[in-house]
C-alpha cells in the first residue's frame, strides 16, 4: 500500500499529522509517540517575540470536547530555531511550522526567519490571531484581510504556505477562495470554534478570557462539512482537522477531500492516538483493497 500524500509539491510518507497547539513542538510527546511514524509534526504557533498567553484559568472541559484560551503562548522564534528545529531534525518526519502574529509585519518576520531553515517543509499560517491593526478582528474572518496577508506572505516565504482557516465565519468557501486568490499553496481547516462556559454556582465565566476555542469530537461533523465544501470550491490541497479521535474519523475527512489529517485534542486524552489512527487507516485500506491513499481523497459518492 502507498500511504504517501503530496501537498503543494511536498511529499509526506503518510497523511497523519499533529494539530498545532496540541503536540508542543514534538519533544513533549516523543516519549509516547515514535515521531518517525508520523507524516509530519505541525508545531505550536511561533511568533516573532515571546508571547505570555492569556491569564488563567484558560482550559475547560465541556461535553464532547474542551475549550481553550491559551492565547498562543510561545517562547518566540529565537528559542524555536535554537531548540525545537534541531530536535525535530533528528527524526524522519515532515516539519510544518505554525506561524502567528499580531500584524502582517510580525508574520513576515517569522516567515523570513524560517526561510533560512531548509528542514522546514511548509508553513501553516494561523489567521485566527487578532489583527491588532484591524481593531482585533481576526485576519481569517474578513476575506479582504485574508487575501492581503496571504498575498504578502507568499512574496516573502521560501516554503509553501498553508492558510489555516477559521470556522467562525458565515461562508467558509468565501474565505477559501480569498486564500486561493492570494496565492496560498494549501489550506488547513478547521481551527477551533468560539465557545463559552459559565459556572452556574459562582455565576462566573469559567475561562478568564470569557470565550475560548472549542475542539474535540463534538465539532467533527461541522469540520467534515467545511472540508467537503472547501474541496468543492477550490483546487488547493487540504489538511483536514477538527474532532478526529479514530481512524474512522480521519477517513471521513479524506473521503470529504482532505489529502492529510491533523489530530488535535485527542492527543491530550490518548497520547498514542496518532499511531493508532495511522494503523487504522492501513487496516481500512487493506480491508477495501485500496492500494493508493490518493484514491480515497474526495472519493465520497453523491
Amino acid at each position: 500500500m502507498n500511504l504517501q500524500t503530496e501537498i503543494a509539491g511536498v511529499v509526506y510518507k503518510n497523511p497523519v499529522m499533529t494539530a498545532s497547539g496540541t503536540f508542543g513542538s514534538g519533544m513533549e510527546y516523543s516519549e509516547f509517540v515514535d515521531l518517525n511514524k508520523l507524516g509530519a509534526v505541525v508545531t505550536k504557533g511561533v511568533a516573532n517575540v515571546p508571547w505570555p498567553g492569556n491569564p488563567t484559568p484558560r482550559v475547560a472541559e465541556v461535553y464532547g470536547g474542551m475549550l481553550n484560551a491559551i492565547g498562543l503562548q510561545n517562547p518566540g522564534i529565537d528559542v524555536f530555531m535554537e531548540r525545537d528545529i534541531p530536535f525535530l531534525k533528528q527524526y524522519d518526519t515532515g516539519i510544518i511550522v505554525n506561524v502567528c502574529g499580531k500584524s502582517v509585519e510580525d508574520y513576515v518576520e517569522v516567515v523570513e526567519r524560517l526561510g533560512e531553515e531548509p528542514a522546514v517543509s511548509m508553513l501553516e499560517i494561523n489567521v485566527s490571531c487578532p489583527n491588532v491593526k484591524e481593531g482585533a478582528i481576526a485576519f481569517g474572518q474578513k476575506a479582504d484581510a485574508l487575501y492581503n496577508i496571504t498575498n504578502t506572505l507568499k512574496k516573502h516565504a521560501k516554503q509553501p504556505i498553508m492558510m489555516k482557516l477559521s470556522p467562525n465565519v458565515t461562508d467558509i468557501t468565501e474565505m477559501a477562495r480569498a486564500a486561493e486568490a492570494g496565492g496560498a499553496d494549501a489550506l488547513s481547516l478547521i481551527n477551533t470554534i468560539t465557545g463559552m462556559k459559565i459556572d452556574i454556582h459562582r455565576r462566573k465565566f469559567v475561562l478568564a478570557n470569557k470565550t475560548g476555542g472549542m475542539s474535540g469530537p463534538a465539532i467533527k461533523p461541522i469540520a467534515v462539512r467545511m472540508v467537503y465544501q472547501t474541496a468543492q470550491a477550490v483546487k488547493l490541497p487540504i489538511v483536514g482537522m477538527g474532532g478526529i479521535a479514530t481512524a474512522e474519523d480521519a477517513i471521513e475527512f479524506i473521503l470529504a477531500g482532505a489529502s492529510a489529517v491533523s489530530v488535535g485534542a485527542m492527543n491530550f486524552i490518548n497520547p498514542y492516538c496518532t499511531e493508532e489512527i495511522l494503523k487504522g487507516i492501513e487496516d481500512y485500506m487493506r480491508m477495501y483493497r485500496v492500494e493508493n491513499l490518493k484514491d480515497l481523497v474526495g472519493a465520497v459518492h453523491e
